[in-house]
């Protein structure tokens, strides 16, 4: 079948989420306690997510039915179409086959309420009130104050200080739907403070706001914490992306020779990629998963799999992870969703299998890349979601110069029309690269706690 946008129906929407470690050749390494250093058990993590949320975190069923009051929310937007880049195709000049599931469309902009709408319920149905958390661009905190509206929560979010300035309209999003937004590192926290003397013009980073969303909810009764990638119940929860793509692939008897998709935590990616995934373990498939992410906080590419703190000041469990340093403090890049020290357990472990690959790419050639996807398809991409546009069309001009018909597929996980500032500095030419050094590199063994 020859269409360019495959659209499903609301019955079409995944009735239950994928649970890729039921399908693992091995368990993820669980979390460590950061005072024991023993595996981490459901009362640990009690005060921060409610148990619900903890039984999906360590179960090894293969689906998880989603609440009929999620799937009520999720129609709003979803089903998300999978188009076809014809008009990037022929101005490629490719053979290859160019696909990307859209996930713009939510009411935020991105892929984030898949995992923000059941969290807040799940939270709601356990008596909170209150949610805190941290965002990066803004993307995360929008999604979470979205899904605090429809279940009565409120909402605190701790944005990084460097995305507050650059993202002014995402803060205003958030505030419109309710929400509480502070720049960090805050006066707020003990957390913040502790990192304002040490760096009065800190920049902020997602580790520093994560911990201090982390003592925000672990110092308050009523509330709790809510995180928006790294952990494996949050990358189940977006599954309902690569669930819906494989059964559009279907409808027209297609299906990818690689998956695409930008990595800062992981959610967007492995919500799009795991469904495949689970394709390569069971039925022998042999699809690429290519994770893109930037040069200036190569996590996957760089850094060291080893137990490290998921935040700067040390609150969080320790995590088995590809980590630059729980200390790192990257690069003020305008992907702000790709600023994170470190990747999702059940991501680091899928790529040290070799399961996945990583590649890293400069600021300037993805806001190129994007430019001309704009261009041509008429969305302007989010920076982050631009990695993997940028990718796509690498792996386009390969076939171009080998005559290879592949299929290539990638998420478009947010559009950048509260980005435009970026834009303009990317039009104006005063746009620059960020690299991450070998010194840098050196310096991550050190700065690693001390994990048997």
């Amino acid at each position: 079948m020859d269409r360019t946008k495959i659209i499903l129906s609301e019955e079409d929407i995944p009735k239950a989420w994928y649970n890729i470690q039921a399908d693992l050749p091995k368990p993820v390494p669980p979390p460590l306690h950061p005072g024991t250093l023993k595996p981490l058990g459901p009362d640990d993590l009690a005060p921060l997510f409610p148990m619900e949320l903890i039984m999906q975190e360590v179960t090894r069923e293969r689906w998880v039915d989603i609440p009929r009051e999620v799937l009520d929310i999720y129609r709003l937007w979803r089903p998300t179409p999978l188009v076809r880049a014809r008009r990037l195709e022929k101005a490629l000049g490719t053979p290859a086959k160019i696909f990307f599931k859209n996930e713009s469309v939510s009411q935020s902009g991105s892929h984030k309420p898949n995992t923000a709408v059941p969290q807040a319920f799940y939270n709601m149905k356990e008596g909170v009130k209150r949610l805190a958390t941290e965002t990066g661009a803004g993307q995360w905190g929008s999604a979470l104050s979205f899904g605090c509206r429809f279940f009565g929560l409120e909402c605190t979010v701790y944005m990084v200080k460097v995305s507050y300035e650059q993202k002014p309209y995402r803060r205003i999003l958030m505030e419109t739907w309710g929400a509480k937004v502070y720049p960090s590192p805050t006066n707020l926290t003990q957390a913040g403070k502790k990192i304002l003397a040490e760096s009065p013009d800190s920049p902020g980073s997602l580790g520093i706001a994560i911990s201090e969303a982390v003592e925000d909810a672990a110092t308050h009764n009523d509330t709790k914490y809510a995180l928006g990638s790294v952990l494996n119940h949050v990358l189940m929860h977006q599954t309902v992306i690569g669930l819906e793509a494989k059964k559009q692939f279907e409808i027209i008897d297609e299906y990818p020779d690689v998956v695409i998709g930008c990595v800062g935590g992981g959610s967007n990616f492995s919500g799009f990629a795991f469904p495949f995934a689970q394709d390569n373990l069971k039925s022998g498939k042999k699809t690429r998963l290519v994770a893109v992410e930037p040069t200036a906080c190569p996590s996957l590419t760089r850094g060291l799999y080893r137990y490290d703190f998921g935040d700067t000041v040390g609150l969080t469990p320790l995590l088995k992870m590809h980590t630059l340093g729980h200390s790192f403090v990257p690069a003020s890049i305008h992907a702000g969703g790709l600023r994170y020290h470190g990747d999702a357990p059940l991501l680091c472990l899928l790529h040290d299998e070799k399961m996945i690959e990583a590649v890293a790419v400069d600021q300037k050639p993805v806001f190129e890349a994007a430019v001309l996807f704009a261009r041509n398809e008429g969305i302007l991409p989010a920076p982050e979601s631009a990695h993997a546009v940028k990718v796509a069309i690498d792996e386009a001009l390969k076939c171009k110069a080998t005559g290879e018909k592949k299929t290539i597929a990638f998420a478009l996980s947010g559009h950048g029309y509260f980005d435009l500032a970026a834009y303009d500095k990317y039009l104006t030419g005063s746009i620059e690269d960020a690299a991450f050094t070998e010194e840098q590199v050196r310096r991550i063994e050190s700065s690693l706690p001390k994990v048997p």
